[in-house]
């Protein structure tokens, strides 16, 4: 009988160590989230050479990932982050684009084609890609009445989980080379998505609203938080309008924190993409030397967390700051800036609220 072969006899894999150690340096915080990762994109890694070593013996099935969070605390760039440290092709895809078959929209089939263009129309490299699928809350069941699938159709929400099942499970499909509404027209090529790893991420909002009979809103908002410390469970998200079979194809369940002021704090000036380091580098460019002081810092986070916009509000909140700078820099070479608290309490005052949540 011959033995199956081993991760030693493989070719080198980056291990979860590895892995985490390379997110903590371009992720602030949530630590139970990429350790989640890490594990997963190892197992990733080493179920697609297993597969490729074995040669069309049956592999091992995927365990894809839902990050539930709320807006601003990561979940996008950890999926980034994490296909550049695998070096794998990756796609970012919003489920509210979708519809399901037969109904003007995208189809499901076009992640895969535009996974496919992504990987320079290679199919061995976009069989082994990594697919993040953003606002899966958004195509919840609408009406939480439909149980027995009467009434309208819910074309944007359960039938778009219904078409994503085969997607997520593992199914070689044919997807066009020129993705497109009209797709049908372009020559289709064979995609085998069972290698392929989907991280699929919702805010999820107000999911205890549904399980508990509560919801958030007047004078009970005040108690958010203390909700949101409470652990998500299978049945609250069904409850909320997932599909069971849908959920089934996502085993690995990671709740992410709400990022607070001193983790915001880090990441304003911490990662190598910190939005403080590329506007010094920025005017630098320009012979401007910027500078914060650290109440300038601590007044853009607490304006962000405020607005309860996030790390996402952070470089709104910045770029509004030093913008009559970067203006005037060409004019300023050779000179020195340095901006206070103050002067960031001034300028904060004319951002709308909702510019944040865009960012």
């Amino acid at each position: 009988m011959k033995t199956p072969p081993r991760v030693d006899d493989l070719p080198p894999l980056l291990t979860p160590r590895r892995i985490f150690e390379q997110l903590s340096r371009w992720v602030v915080g949530q630590e139970r989230a990429k350790r989640a990762l890490a594990i997963a994109a190892y197992n990733h890694l080493k179920r697609t050479a297993l597969r490729r070593a074995r040669r069309g013996a049956p592999g091992i099935r995927k365990s894809n990932v839902l990050l539930v969070g709320p807006t601003g605390c990561g979940k996008t760039h950890l999926a980034r982050t994490l296909a550049q440290i695998l070096e794998v092709p990756f796609h970012v895809a919003d489920a509210t684009e979708f519809t399901e078959a037969g109904y003007y929209g995208k189809d499901v089939e076009a992640i895969i084609a535009e996974l496919l263009a992504k990987a320079g129309h290679a199919v061995e490299e976009a069989q082994r890609g990594i697919v993040f699928i953003d606002e899966v809350d958004k195509i919840a069941r609408r009406s939480q009445g439909q149980r027995a699938g009467v009434g309208a159709r819910d074309i944007g929400g359960e039938g778009v989980q219904q078409a994503l099942l085969k997607i997520l499970e593992g199914r070689e499909l044919l997807v066009p080379l020129g993705p497109a509404l009209q797709w049908q027209r372009h020559e289709q090529v064979a995609v085998d998505t069972t290698d392929v790893l989907f991280v699929c991420a919702g805010t999820f909002t107000d999911v205890f609203a549904y399980s508990g009979g509560e919801r958030t809103l007047g004078f009970g908002a005040a108690d958010a938080r203390r909700t949101a410390a409470r652990r998500i469970r299978q049945k609250d998200l069904v409850d909320y309008g997932m599909l069971a079979e849908f959920l089934g194809r996502l085993p690995v369940v990671v709740q992410l924190d709400e990022l607070g002021e001193d983790e915001l704090l880090e990441v304003l000036t911490g990662p190598p993409d910190a939005v403080v380091r590329e506007m010094k580098e920025l005017l630098l460019a320009d012979g401007v030397e910027l500078a914060f002081t650290e109440g300038a810092l601590r007044e853009i986070v607490r304006h962000a967390v405020e607005r309860g916009a996030g790390a996402r509000g952070l470089r709104a909140i910045v770029e509004e700051v030093v913008a009559d700078l970067l203006f005037e820099a060409p004019e300023r070479a050779g000179t020195r800036a340095s901006i206070d608290a103050p002067f960031v309490r001034r300028r904060v005052e004319r951002i709308d609220p909702a510019a944040l949540a865009e960012r």
